[in-house]
């Protein structure tokens, strides 16, 4: 796999393209001092992973990834700061288009390279095997002949989505597109380290009609509420009594490789909430879930999983959907059209005639 390295500080293209080339599948084209070069490299060498950085002189990570998107479009890992402004510009290149991001911190660099060699040649190695991208120009706005599912208001007593690499934009999208009439609580597992799963709180916090909440230890699990599990750490639903249940926030199970795990918010769903559980495993590398999902589906949960079409990495929905443990394989737009049939019908009003919204009363489990 061919991968062009973009970076205004030339330690950073030397340190990152030594890295690469470890690996012997890895092909290191060039390294570009900032995102004008990198466009024109781009379009010239077409390269099948950018790694580019945020903050550049001359022209910047994020100008440049729109017009490579648009132009030439290619599977860009952002190279981002990890400090709150590097998390929201991190969040903002997903929307724009780039397959993932790894966060940077440049004083680590030379204390913790092998750590960071490994998590850059593990996402450079998904991405140069994912399906390259297609430019927003030529992509169809919507899904064409296909059915959603349909559940009932009051089907399930709780959400609980697993996402990875390519996440962050299609959580906003399905998440934006809910109704504030429904019900369930939802619990989302984003892999991302705890600044940026902060950060992306916040944003939809300031878009969704429901409340988002970074989850905090021992936090009550209330209805019309969307949970984000705070990185680093694996969230937990725990019951208490019939109809109380609040979250746990901790490093349980220490062998887990990704934190917040899917596999944890899943088995604790399972044990919490069974058959009135819906999980959605989204876009990601690896098989993260695939265990919690067994134990769902054995008792009784439903679990939908993303597409292949859709996905910027088809690992996480894959092993799922090979394991035959989901209801159906969907887009992202269908997947959100499948959750707003949780949310109560508006119901005429005896007295004015108006619609109303019925919200049924949870069933206990």
């Amino acid at each position: 796999m061919r991968v062009l390295v973009v970076d205004d500080s030339a330690f950073m293209r030397r340190a990152i393209s030594t890295m690469l080339a470890s690996d012997p599948q890895i092909e290191v084209l060039g390294a570009a001092r900032n995102g004008k070069e990198g466009i024109e490299m781009a379009k010239r060498l077409k390269p099948d992973v950018i790694t580019m950085d945020i903050e550049m002189p001359e022209m910047d990570g994020l100008t440049a990834l729109r017009r490579i998107m648009h132009d030439c479009p290619t599977n860009v890992l952002m190279l981002s700061s990890l400090t709150t402004e590097g998390s929201h510009a991190a969040l903002t290149a997903l929307k724009l288009g780039a397959a993932d991001f790894l966060a940077k911190d440049m004083s680590q660099v030379s204390l913790n390279i092998t750590n960071i060699q490994e998590d850059l040649l593990h996402r450079v190695r998904a991405l140069g095997r994912a399906r390259k991208p297609v430019s927003s120009a030529l992509r169809p706005a919507t899904d064409t002949g296909q059915t959603s599912p349909v559940f009932r208001p009051d089907q399930f007593d709780v959400v609980c989505i697993g996402s990875s690499t390519g996440g962050p934009p299609l959580l906003e999208k399905i998440l934006t597109g809910l109704p504030p009439t429904l019900s369930a609580p939802i619990v989302i597992a984003q892999h991302m380290p705890m600044i940026f799963t902060a950060s992306m709180s916040e944003r939809l916090g300031k878009e969704c009609l429901l409340p988002v909440v970074h989850a905090e230890d021992r936090m009550p699990l209330d209805q019309r509420t969307i949970y984000i599990a705070p990185g680093g750490k694996n969230l937990h639903i725990k019951r208490l009594g019939l109809t109380r249940y609040i979250l746990l926030v901790n490093d349980d199970p220490p062998e887990a490789i990704y934190k917040p795990s899917v596999d944890a918010l899943l088995e604790s769903a399972a044990a919490s909430h069974g058959q009135r559980t819906l999980a959605v495993i989204l876009t990601g590398i690896g098989e993260d879930g695939l265990v919690g999902a067994r134990k769902l589906h054995a008792k009784g949960g439903t679990i939908l999983a993303q597409n292949e079409e859709t996905c910027v990495v088809y690992g996480m929905p894959k092993a799922v959907t090979q394991a035959a443990l989901v209801a159906a394989s969907l887009s992202p737009d269908q997947i959100g059209a499948a959750l707003k049939t949780l949310a109560p019908k508006p119901a005429p009003s005896r007295a004015t005639g108006t619609a109303t919204a019925s919200v049924p009363r949870r069933a206990a489990s």
